[in-house]
């Protein structure tokens, strides 16, 4: 899964950018972006079983790819600076790749478009998910304690989709492992 999730993301940032998609971020930008400079990045797979891949679902009201999922954990001086995630899924019939970054703790602190190949005007503006940072997983819900974006429905939905799923794993199967 991680092999696929690394070509699916240099297929991204190796596409020209288009009318109908642009990529913003490479990976190294994107971790520059979570956790800074000076950070060192450490690949953290978690392997869900069926049990957790079932409580993740049904936590996130999300349906998963499959059961390998990784973050990327960001370090400095020994410190756990906090966990990043690269969340590709389709918005209409295109790829959108998300930077999910969460604190220590799993709150939300950061999302950024790392690629969005639907057309501009699809696209929610980095304000509508500054409004997200550090609420709780269940209010992270279109219109349900979340305003939808006109003509952005979709990608607002398949955002909020991703940014729970990221949640639910890290609160499922990260923090189990490290009790």
């Amino acid at each position: 899964m991680r092999n696929y999730l690394t070509a699916v993301f240099l297929s991204l940032a190796l596409a020209a950018p288009t009318a109908l998609g642009m990529v913003y971020y490479s990976k190294e930008e994107a971790f520059e972006l979570a956790f800074g400079k000076e950070a060192e990045i450490e690949a953290q797979p978690v392997f869900l079983s069926e049990e957790q891949a079932a409580e993740v679902e049904k936590t996130a009201q999300a349906k998963l790819d499959g059961h390998l999922f990784t973050f990327y954990v960001g370090k400095k001086g020994g410190q756990i600076l906090g966990y990043a995630a690269l969340e590709s899924h389709t918005v209409r019939t295109q790829p959108e790749m998300l930077l999910v970054v969460l604190s220590p703790g799993g709150e939300l602190v950061r999302a950024e478009i790392l690629a969005f190949h639907e057309p501009p005007e699809y696209q929610p503006p980095a304000r509508w998910f500054e409004r997200l940072y550090k609420r709780p997983l269940q209010e992270l819900k279109l219109n349900q304690g979340v305003d939808g974006i006109s003509g952005a429905t979709l990608s607002s939905r398949a955002a909020l989709d991703s940014l729970r799923k990221v949640m639910a794993i890290h609160k499922i199967a990260l923090r189990e492992e490290v009790r």
